[in-house]
């Protein structure tokens, strides 16, 4: 191989030969990749597990790549004694490029094989959404690294930006107090996604109260957390608000939740009925889960009883759908079986000397007729 691009006052038709060479190593070296890559997959099957298939897939294209970039770099050093043409450069951010992704391909790989076996879907998703956020969180910090580090070793591979880092680094003192204030505000949002995935206040998928608005956590970045609310807009927090302000998790601890309805009658109103109505309709709504169905009176005024129905569902959309459909019966019930004890306003009139004295005046005008 040497020899072939020893000659370097060769004419441009003996260029030919050492070309077709390397174009050979190059598709030869492709055709290795795909070999290595149907192998994997094989071995791979065998194992049976669930999430190397997005592994191999996610990391075929760049690692194929890689080996050609080797190869090229390889190949490179003839070149470039033949052709008297300096291409290290470009090789070498080639080679850059590939690796770094092939790293975020790993990344992603890791993400995905360990996501594989949790189905965020389930009913009983608390597992699934605490590993779902880990893994969502650790593939934007290792990706955010490997980003940062390729870009720092491509820059560094030009001499005048070497030049310039170094003049930086001799006066760092001062410069990184600079960016040190600069990047105050960056730095603590960055911090607490680290303390959002290792504390994990929140998931993916919680159902949360947010600055009064209702809603799921739909997406956790290193920077900010989209919130979808229930009439699907999106509110979109600063990730330090949840390790800084306080919020409601409905979710926290299991994915099923509580339900309540309020309903205010009158006090004649018996409450052993509505009872007997919810035990007869609750069991037939679909979003009930079977757990809790009660009826209980917590709180009257001077007009009205306050009546709580209290019922659960397997996740919060379940029991917003519950919730609806239990108010609508229990009004129904009240207007169609007891409609005189929806509440009224009582007023009570001590006129029972007025109506003696006007009988008595009625009785002597006939008497006069």
């Amino acid at each position: 191989m040497e020899e072939l691009f020893s000659d370097t006052t060769a004419d441009p038709e003996s260029l030919v030969f050492p070309v077709l060479i390397s174009l050979v190593v190059l598709v030869a070296t492709w055709i290795v990749g795909m070999w290595l890559v149907r192998t994997l997959r094989k071995v791979i099957k065998k194992q049976m597990k669930r999430g190397f298939d997005n592994v191999i897939n996610l990391i075929k294209t760049p690692l194929k790549l890689l080996l050609v970039s080797i190869a090229l770099s390889i190949l490179n050093n003839y070149l470039e004694s033949y052709l008297n043409v300096e291409t290290s450069q470009a090789v070498f951010l080639v080679l850059v490029f590939v690796i770094g992704w092939l790293g975020i391909a790993v990344v992603r790989s890791i993400k995905h094989f360990f996501i594989a076996g949790y189905n965020i879907a389930d009913p009983d998703n608390l597992k699934a959404r605490k590993v779902h956020t880990q893994m969502k969180v650790f593939e934007r910090i290792m990706t955010f690294l490997v980003i940062f580090i390729a870009l720092a070793i491509a820059l560094l591979s030009f001499d005048k930006i070497r030049e310039i880092g170094l003049s930086l680094l001799a006066s760092a003192g001062i410069a990184g107090i600079i960016l040190g204030f600069a990047a105050q505000k960056s730095l603590s949002l960055l911090l607490a996604g680290f303390q959002i995935a290792i504390t994990q206040p929140i998931r993916l998928e919680d159902a949360v109260i947010v600055e009064g608005e209702w809603g799921w956590i739909e997406e956790i970045t290193l920077t900010y957390v989209v919130i979808r609310i229930w009439d699907k807009r999106r509110l979109v927090v600063p990730i330090n608000y949840f390790i800084e302000k306080p919020f409601q998790n409905w979710t926290r601890y299991s994915a099923d939740i509580m339900g309540t309805v309020y309903i205010y009658v009158d006090y004649g109103f018996p409450v052993d009925k509505m009872r007997e109505e919810m035990a007869r309709i609750v069991p037939d709504i679909p979003e009930w889960d079977g757990q809790v169905n009660v009826l209980q009176v917590t709180g009257c005024t001077e007009k009205t009883m306050e009546l709580r129905a209290l019922v659960s569902a397997s996740n919060s959309p379940k029991a917003w759908d519950l919730r609806v459909r239990l108010r609508e019966e229990l009004i129904a019930f009240l207007q169609r079986d007891y409609p005189q004890y929806l509440p009224k306003a009582r007023v009570e009139l001590e006129n029972d000397k007025v109506n003696g004295e006007g009988q008595e005046e009625i009785s002597n005008n006939s008497n006069k007729g």
